[in-house]
């Protein structure tokens, strides 16, 4: 593919994602305009949608980590994670409710989230430096959205599409690392009063602070490190489930308490 045609392809794709976002209404998969597999390329399209949402006000306040689980890496053919901007009107977490209609397709899920007091942009971002770098622990719920119809993703279609973004909740505990141990978390999380996923800090890449350092990684080479004050959802502890309006989520993670939110069927205003 010749430069100007790699250009045209991720203009393309990144076009019909915002399409998509703007008018509320999933769009087929990008991979017929970008490829699979082409993780450049999926990647070239995410960084132009960055853009837009900066240039249309929107402020970067961190990354999450997606595909961390071994099952569902097999599921997509791909053997990394990846990863995805967020940015502040993703941040559900002033009273826990979200207006469901801002929502194409969602999923949830349960994960440590690190918030950080230190940059990682030099060193050799070993183990030691990224655990120094957190600032301290909470316990959150990531609501993954799609703008892909029916959730029809390969590789390529969900790095493009933001890494299936859509919202986040973090709890109130702030846990430094000297007093929580994120592998060895316990997850419990339940959808009106009823348990349905459960997991284990294991369960993300083996340990979520080993998320984060793939992260640390990954962020820079993209030319977009990880910054003090960023918050980073590491990946998901247990299986992510759909929710709809009127739906009550709470997730008890062991050393960071509980975090919930609740997905208001009303109108108003974006929150």
């Amino acid at each position: 593919m010749t430069p100007s045609s790699q250009t045209d392809a991720t203009d393309r794709a990144a076009r019909r994602l915002l399409t998509a976002a703007e008018t509320g209404t999933p769009c087929p998969p990008v991979r017929d305009v970008i490829g699979a597999t082409d993780v450049d390329a999926a990647y070239a399209v995410q960084e132009r949608l960055t853009a837009a949402r900066v240039a249309g006000g929107a402020t970067i306040v961190g990354r999450k980590v997606g595909l961390t689980s071994p099952a569902v890496q097999a599921q997509l053919g791909v053997d990394r994670p990846d990863f995805g901007v967020l940015f502040d009107d993703m941040d559900a977490t002033g009273d826990g409710r979200i207006r469901a209609g801002r929502l194409l397709q969602p999923r949830i899920e349960a994960e440590v989230a690190f918030v950080l007091g230190a940059d990682l942009a030099d060193g050799d971002l070993g183990p030691d430096q990224v655990r120094a770098a957190v600032a301290y622990a909470v316990a959150s719920l990531e609501i993954v959205d799609s703008r892909v119809a029916g959730w029809d993703i390969t590789f390529g279609d969900t790095v493009a599409d933001n890494a299936s973004s859509g919202m986040f909740v973090l709890g109130a505990d702030r846990v430094p690392l000297a007093d929580f141990s994120p592998v060895a978390v316990e997850m419990e999380m339940a959808l009106n009063g009823r348990v349905v996923s459960t997991g284990t800090g294991a369960a993300c890449l083996g340990d979520p602070l080993a998320a984060l350092a793939w992260l640390a990684h990954a962020a820079r080479d993209h030319g977009r490190p990880l910054l003090a004050g960023q918050v980073v959802l590491s990946g998901a502890l247990g299986p992510m489930v759909p929710v709809a309006a009127g739906d009550t989520v709470e997730a008890t993670l062991t050393g960071l308490g509980k975090v919930g939110v609740t997905f208001d069927a009303t109108n108003g205003d974006d929150s």
